[in-house]
């Protein structure tokens, strides 16, 4: 018979957080930071056992997204991954939309890991590798050149960087004439909105005027790619194809170089461009088209012989089938806060792989994205890199607190991963996220009640 007083005694010594089938969700808050480079809310998802789980809304995105899905997932067990996904995924969309379901889901798989004692990537199967290979995405301070970013990027390989990107579109030669034919006024139009919102001081300002500035450019700046009549003439594929030219001479042939940013021109000048940059070995060529217009992107595929890659705003693993089915696509680039989270990009990761396409990684966000989509990319197997947008943040490393992660994340152009579990994460700093805080949302891991019963009639069919 068992002593009661001594079987409760020894107990309390027992870390009884390690009970799975018992754990519940009890609270969810967030944080929002800026400079990490971009906008990111941080969240924290509560248990009745004292585990916290931690995920992100994607950069640039609203936690609106996330906070409307709090009475959704309250009481309920963190370690039903799945079960929860399927409830909240309707709540996603493309683009920054999929940040409040990704980001959740994130912390889901964090908290199941802390649940059971293993590591995300355990979970998703194990891993393929230990070491994650990041690209590093560099721009250049001060005039922007072929030989300035030849040395920005020297200097990542200098760090240890095997894998970079760099941009490359009508941003080089938008202010050189002769270079880009578009409606007259047109561009001259998109410089003044692109000051007009970024540069401009807002003090004093009223709302209808703040709002005014803010519907014009989103106006000019959200015109898809084949409709805004702008082409790249022989003059600026030209100067395109000397930039590239330029990196090239500094940086060698052998590292890979991926391009992004090629700003809103059509299928055509793609196409043009693609063929001028062909000679200089590139990894790929990303988003040069808005990723819904699958037919274009497999016209592109079979004009160019650089590999073509797109995917970060995409949500679902369904909605990458059309382009891996057309041969649109050789290289996929989902982000992990968007696509819905760290199972999906698994299966999204898989699925291209079915069709002979390799799997990159996008990421702009804090060291809870970045494991997160480490431990997507060690499960993976035909993973290519991971982005890395904060070279230049020197405090991005200590967002977190890890007694089993290194005190840098990355190191030499890799991620080592852990066997710690869940995502690694013992907690967040909150000394450092206080000195970031967006200026307009200051408060930290500040009560989020008033959406714990915000609830509908969330069945999709009668």
């Amino acid at each position: 018979m068992i002593n009661k007083e001594t079987y409760e005694e020894t107990l309390a010594h027992v870390r009884t957080s390690s009970n799975p089938t018992q754990l519940r969700i009890t609270d969810i808050r967030f944080t929002d930071i800026v400079g990490g480079p971009f906008h990111s809310s941080l969240i924290k998802v509560y248990t009745n056992q004292g585990l916290v789980g931690f995920g992100e809304v994607r950069d640039g995105a609203d936690k609106v997204y996330a906070q409307m899905l709090k009475a959704r997932l309250l009481g309920e067990n963190p370690c039903h991954v799945d079960k929860l996904f399927r409830r909240i995924k309707q709540f996603g969309g493309h683009a920054r939309q999929g940040g409040g379901v990704s980001g959740l889901e994130i912390a889901l798989w964090d908290l199941a890991g802390k649940a059971y004692g293993v590591p995300v990537y355990q979970m998703l199967g194990g891993r393929f590798r230990d070491r994650i290979r990041m690209y590093c995405d560099t721009e250049v301070v001060g005039k922007d050149t072929g030989k300035a970013m030849g040395e920005a990027l020297k200097k990542r390989m200098d760090e240890g960087f095997t894998f970079l990107k760099m941009d490359l579109g009508i941003g080089q030669i938008i202010h050189e004439p002769g270079t880009l034919s578009a409606p007259l006024g047109f561009l001259e139009e998109m410089r003044e909105k692109s000051r007009n919102r970024y540069n401009q001081n807002f003090d004093g300002m009223s709302d209808e005027q703040l709002r005014e500035i803010t519907n014009r450019h989103y106006d000019i700046y959200n015109i898809a790619h084949p409709f805004t009549a702008i082409q790249v003439t022989e003059k600026g594929l030209d100067l395109l194809e000397q930039y590239v030219a330029d990196v090239r001479s500094v940086i060698g042939y052998q590292v890979p170089l991926a391009i992004d940013h090629f700003g809103h021109i059509g299928l055509e000048s793609c196409i043009k461009l693609g063929r001028r940059v062909e000679k200089f070995n590139l990894a790929w060529m990303e988003d040069m088209l808005p990723w819904q217009y699958t037919e274009q992107y497999a016209k592109l595929a079979r004009a160019v012989a650089t590999p073509i890659c797109t995917g970060e705003d995409i949500y679902l693993k369904e909605n990458f089938k059309p382009l891996l089915e057309a041969g649109g696509v050789s290289v996929i680039h989902p982000d992990v806060l968007t696509t819905g989270g760290i199972l999906e990009t698994k299966k999204i990761g898989d699925m291209a792989q079915d069709y002979g396409a390799a799997m990159a990684i996008h990421m702009a966000e804090s060291p809870i994205a970045c494991l997160a989509a480490a431990h997507v990319a060690a499960a993976t197997e035909n993973f290519l890199a991971l982005e890395y947008h904060s070279c230049e943040v020197p405090w991005w490393d200590d967002i977190i607190i890890s007694s089993k992660l290194p005190n840098k994340l990355v190191q030499d152009g890799f991620i080592t991963i852990s066997d710690a579990p869940g995502l690694g994460i013992d907690d967040l700093n909150d000394e450092v996220l206080a000195e970031h805080l967006h200026p307009d949302i200051p408060g930290i891991w500040e009560s989020t009640d008033s959406w714990n019963k915000l609830l509908s009639n969330d069945r999709l069919w009668s």
